[in-house]
């Protein structure tokens, strides 16, 4: 469904579809954060009672012992120092958990109020075998890999269809090799979701459907398989936006559009006229377990949790690394859109599998990182 044009044109060049649906009014507000978040709350917990299965109570005090662990987590970081063995939000109790391989460091984590668990495994040794994992060749049956910091592993994902697969049980023989690893099995291969051209939907390259992820100065961010470098955009009227200035896929799955032609950049992650549109605040980054929401231009939004981080992603047209991995749906189409967690943009999205009736999994690439890359500034409200 198109969006009352009034409003398609006053938000196209940017934000995407987006995510946390929560927020308030399109408009950019000088209202403090906390009463901005106020308007959202309906949308918000409306949407974390339909996909997390949670009662209004629950999604409100889960909202705010997650955005307690998201500040939380760097400073318990720096009080684990070396012996940092990766963290995690904890449903169950509302808190943060950080792993330490050094039982006298746990001391110094709880005081900075997360709770503790020892492992054997630091996060850097975790993420030197992701590093040498990634230098081996997948075969199609191996989905992705990442590392685990409850388990202190780094976990491959194989496709239960091609378990047997000599080709696969090879790789998983040299991935043993490289450090603690362990094997699970997921139902099926991830991919991107870039659509053939519809009509009514956010942007276009060729005859490639994706969606805006957020704005920065200047453009905004999406999906690297989108498009290339050079490669013209045009925006859901048809009209042309700009052009692709950097993309980057396989290996990483980012790009950015630079914004002209009579479209301009805001702060809003779109709400598609089902709910208000979010305004976007930072990037601080929401923890494991974590809950977040999507929204692109097929399916709109849906909300979910964030399952891992630093993933390598196994598609058929190569690995991308240090992925996000969420519990949310999505279809094609989607690709480029935004994730966003209360209204802190967290990345855009790559892929995944399943889809928005039967379920699934998708995974987003990290805001942070894209704006690192290419030295941009998320323009926020």
């Amino acid at each position: 469904m198109r969006h009352v044009t009034a409003l398609r044109t006053g938000l196209s060049a940017l934000l995407i579809l987006g995510a946390w649906t929560a927020a308030g009014p399109s408009t950019a507000s000088a209202a403090p954060a906390d009463s901005a978040e106020l308007p959202a709350s309906a949308a918000l917990l409306s949407a974390m009672q339909r996909d997390l299965g949670l009662t209004e109570g629950q999604a409100r005090t889960r909202l705010a012992e997650e955005k307690a662990a998201t500040a939380l987590e760097p400073k318990a970081q720096r009080a684990a120092g070396s012996a940092y063995g990766g963290s995690w939000f904890d449903s169950a109790t509302g808190k943060l958990t950080v792993a330490v391989t050094d039982a006298g460091k746990a001391a110094a984590v709880r005081a900075a109020g997360a709770q503790t668990r020892v492992v054997e495994h630091s996060a850097a040794q975790l993420d030197a075998t992701m590093k040498r994992i990634d230098a081996l060749s997948a075969p199609d049956g191996v989905a992705s890999w990442r590392v685990d910091p409850a388990t202190s592993r780094v976990v491959v994902n194989v496709v239960a269809s091609a378990q047997g697969d000599n080709d696969v049980r090879a790789f998983v023989a040299k991935a043993r090799k490289t450090g603690p690893v362990t094997v699970e099995r997921t139902a099926e291969a991830p991919q991107t979701f870039a659509a053939g051209t519809v009509g009514g939907d956010p942007y276009y390259t060729g005859n490639v459907r994706c969606s805006i992820g957020f704005s920065v100065h200047g453009g905004f961010v999406t999906a690297g398989h989108c498009g290339g470098t050079g490669q013209q955009v045009r925006g859901w009227d048809n009209s042309y936006i700009g052009n692709f200035q950097g993309s980057s896929f396989p290996g990483d799955d980012y790009a950015w559009v630079n914004v002209g032609s009579g479209w301009w950049t805001v702060p809003v992650v779109l709400g598609w006229g089902t709910v208000p549109d979010q305004l976007v605040r930072g990037s601080n980054e929401a923890p494991i377990g974590a809950s977040i929401c999507r929204s692109g231009s097929t399916t709109r939004w849906h909300c979910g949790r964030v399952l891992a981080k630093n993933e390598t992603v196994n598609y058929s047209q190569g690995a991308v690394h240090q992925m996000t991995k969420t519990s949310v749906c999505a279809q094609g189409g989607d690709s480029g859109g935004s994730f966003i967690s209360g209204d802190q943009a967290q990345g855009v999205t790559s892929g995944g599998w399943g889809n928005c009736s039967s379920g699934g999994e998708t995974w987003y690439q990290p805001i942070n990182e894209i704006l690192n890359r290419y030295g941009l500034r998320l323009h926020t409200a």
